[in-house]
């Protein structure tokens, strides 16, 4: 059954959507993030905390909201961040999205963790801008045959992650049972259950292991799935990035930073882009919003390295008071994860389009026609008057 999206008006529209498509548990690993959540909620809200001032008498009758990144033109100036697993929020996720992003010129970087490998993302997403996510693992074989496989499958970007030495303490993920390997209740299995859609679309499309998919018939699917949760090398450090920057020779990109200090690390080892991001608040919660962080980091990468920020975004005048605020293209998850499971395809096309509605909305109530001449003069902190 298709949902109607007709009278989808906002990103909040496609969550709700969402949850009520998805079991508890998935919908949980999808919305929640670590601890109290603190952190999640700031990443929205402090958006709240800036307001714009707008001009008027200003010819606004032709906008551009295109831009370049990394050396590509972008139709819009946000792409498809990483998201772990989308592949479980909907049938072939990962490919549905890639294909999205395709149709609407702007990039999707996937998840290393994916439920659909690198090559099949590729071989049914040709057209794409793609780029890869990335985690420090412990067995650098493993690591290099990642690399490997990605550049071989015409991946552009590389995207680090930088932000999950370990995996952070999600609360809900725990009382769900989503741990790894899994410990669902007789009350999650219910949950599974009595969402048909859900379960209709998984039996039809077997769960795999993605880009870890080769070593299941070895290993088996529980001991796998424990290994996964194992992977991450909590002793990478600043040498293994510059080893990484050596070997990869395209763009590449960390995610996961938060503080001036690692921005000017990054700047001096050649790193082409930088994201503000707080892993969505599901890493350490209390950590600050990726506004605020993309504000401090913005002075030390002006001028010398792509500033992004992948945080929080819910609508496209978040992304106007961001870019004005010092970055220079955006990437969303959750917004586009909740169209994802939601309707397929048709639900991040349409999150796709709504940001951009209201991001060219957005700039012509403000006065500036051209997306590139946002600047700090156009918001202005509450309260800094």
């Amino acid at each position: 059954m298709r949902t109607n999206l007709i009278r989808v008006a906002s990103i909040a529209d496609l969550r709700r959507l969402a949850h009520r498509r998805l079991p508890r548990p998935m919908f949980d690993f999808l919305d929640g993030a670590a601890g109290d959540e603190v952190t999640h909620r700031d990443n929205v809200t402090a958006f709240q905390r800036y307001e714009y001032r707008p001009r008027v008498g200003m010819d606004v009758s032709r906008r551009t909201i295109g831009t370049t990144v990394l050396g590509a033109p972008m139709a819009l100036p946000f792409g498809l961040s990483p998201v772990g697993f989308s592949g479980l929020l909907h049938p072939h996720g990962e490919i549905l999205a890639a294909r999205a992003a395709a149709d609407a010129g702007i990039p999707y970087c996937l998840s290393t963790f994916s439920v659909a490998s690198i090559e099949e993302v590729a071989a049914a997403a040709p057209e794409a801008d793609k780029w890869f996510q990335l985690y420090f693992v412990k067995d650098r074989k493993l690591l290099n045959s990642l690399l490997d496989r990605a550049r071989a499958a015409n991946f552009r970007v590389l995207c680090v992650t930088v932000d999950l030495p370990v995996a952070g303490r999600r609360d809900r993920d725990v009382r769900n049972g989503f741990t790894v390997p899994p410990q669902f209740s007789w009350r999650g299995a219910l949950e599974f259950a009595s969402h048909p859609a859900w379960l209709l679309g998984v039996i039809r499309a077997p769960v795999t292991f993605g880009n870890f998919e080769a070593n299941r018939t070895s290993q088996g699917v529980g001991s796998l799935a424990k290994h996964i949760g194992t992977l991450f090398d909590p002793a990478a450090t600043w040498e293994d990035i510059a080893r990484l920057r050596d070997i990869w020779k395209g763009p590449m990109i960390l995610k996961g930073v938060l503080h001036p200090a690692d921005a000017e690390r990054a700047v001096g080892l050649g790193i082409d882009g930088l994201s503000a991001s707080n892993h969505g608040g599901r890493q350490l919660d209390g950590s600050p919003s990726a506004l605020d962080a993309l504000v401090e980091i913005a002075g030390v990468a002006r001028g010398k390295i792509e500033l992004m920020i992948d945080g929080g975004i819910r609508r496209g005048g978040d992304m106007a008071k961001a870019l004005a605020l010092g970055a220079t293209f955006c990437l969303i998850g959750r917004a586009y994860a909740y169209g994802l499971a939601a309707a397929g395809k048709a639900g991040v096309d349409k999150a796709i389009a709504l940001l951009a509605a209201e991001l060219d909305n957005t700039l012509t109530l403000l006065g500036e026609p051209d997306i590139g001449k946002l600047g700090p003069a156009q918001v202005r902190r509450i309260g800094l008057r």
